[in-house]
């Protein structure tokens, strides 16, 4: 499969606030690498807040960066090496490549590799262009039966079997997820497929707690309305998925001992949590950086349907129209997932 051109075009942030679409020339793979003709790339919240602040945390943007890093597509090429990737294949891209040779890489932890390259993270460039070059062990086959949107939302769904993993949720768990934004939502999804007997959702949002109740949880909690503590909801695992300090504060005082509580949600570098609630009940909490190792279970998890990840698409967007794909949940409060098509 040839590329027809040298050229493509890409969406780029010179600054906050300021997104361009640019002709750039068309990568080339290098050793182990394959280029990839960019299907769908789905638009996450840390793609807004490079859009809109310029940094997320202690990634700064100080140069013109492509957004998106939930991304799909099909192998127009292979360097050299490759041998077990071949055009034509779709294939969805697992944004991080770490260096294989760190400590952290040797255990198994790849996802905290000191020196992971990740998509869309200040140097790396994105997804939000017409072709990229990858890692081919990182360019993962996808069956026929997943979507091209479903191949790009895997990305998303990896975090929820992360968090899920780290918080061992199994048979007969009752797991409590705070926030029902797109993460909340595939963690509650992938919670009941991993054998939870009841998901609780809690939200703000009247629109995302419905979604919420549509993607399977069985019960759901208006937090506007008081203290979950109040609501009767007694949890053996916690998802915080909202990163807002006092949801978290509150949910924890909801586990039960010898609960399990996983920080999911980025909010700000601080948070008060009752440091004695968790003492007194020996209550676990752990945080979560991304992934590792997830990509094979999402794909099993959204190909035999145990997963909705097409369901989560309400906006679809082409390459000149970024911005509004980055802006949509201002506009309209029942958006969950905005797509964006590079071919468009």
């Amino acid at each position: 499969m040839s590329v027809p051109t040298t050229t493509m075009r890409a969406s780029v942030l010179r600054q906050a606030g300021e997104v361009r679409v640019e002709e750039r020339p068309v990568p080339e793979p290098g050793p182990g690498q394959v280029l990839v003709r960019v299907g769908a790339v789905g638009t996450c919240g840390s793609d807004t807040h490079y859009y809109e602040h310029g940094r997320v945390g202690p990634f700064v943007v100080r140069a013109p960066l492509v957004l998106g890093h939930e991304a799909m597509g099909t192998v127009v090429a292979c360097g050299p090496g490759v041998e077990d990737r071949v055009p034509g294949e779709r294939v969805s891209l697992e944004p991080g490549v770490p260096d294989g040779v760190c400590e952290q890489c040797r255990l198994g932890r790849y996802n905290l590799c000191p020196r992971m390259r990740f998509m869309a993270t200040p140097p790396v460039d994105g997804a939000f262009c017409e072709y990229v070059a990858c890692d081919a062990h990182f360019a993962h086959p996808v069956p026929d039966v997943l979507s091209d949107e479903a191949a790009a939302l895997l990305e998303p769904l990896s975090v929820g079997v992360w968090a899920c993993r780290k918080a061992r949720v199994g048979p007969g768990d009752r797991v409590l997820v705070t926030g029902a934004g797109p993460i909340g939502l595939v963690v509650a999804q992938t919670a009941r497929a991993f054998g939870a007997a009841e998901v609780t959702v809690s939200d703000v949002s009247g629109p995302r707690l419905a979604a919420a109740r549509r993607f399977g949880a069985t019960h759901t909690v208006d937090a506007r309305e008081g203290p979950l503590a109040g609501s009767g909801v007694r949890a053996h695992v916690l998802v915080e998925c909202s990163g807002a300090a006092p949801a978290a504060a509150d949910a924890v005082l909801a586990v039960e001992p010898a609960g399990r509580v996983v920080l999911v949600g980025m909010g700000g570098q601080e948070m008060t949590l009752p440091v004695s609630h968790v003492q007194n009940r020996e209550i676990e909490v752990t945080g979560t950086f991304r992934y590792a190792n997830t990509w094979p279970a999402a794909i099993g998890l959204a190909a035999s349907g145990a997963v909705d990840l097409d369901a989560l698409v309400t906006h679809r967007f082409g390459l000149a129209q970024v911005v509004e794909a980055l802006t949509v949940g201002r506009r309209d409060p029942e958006a969950l997932k905005a797509v964006v098509y590079p071919g468009r």
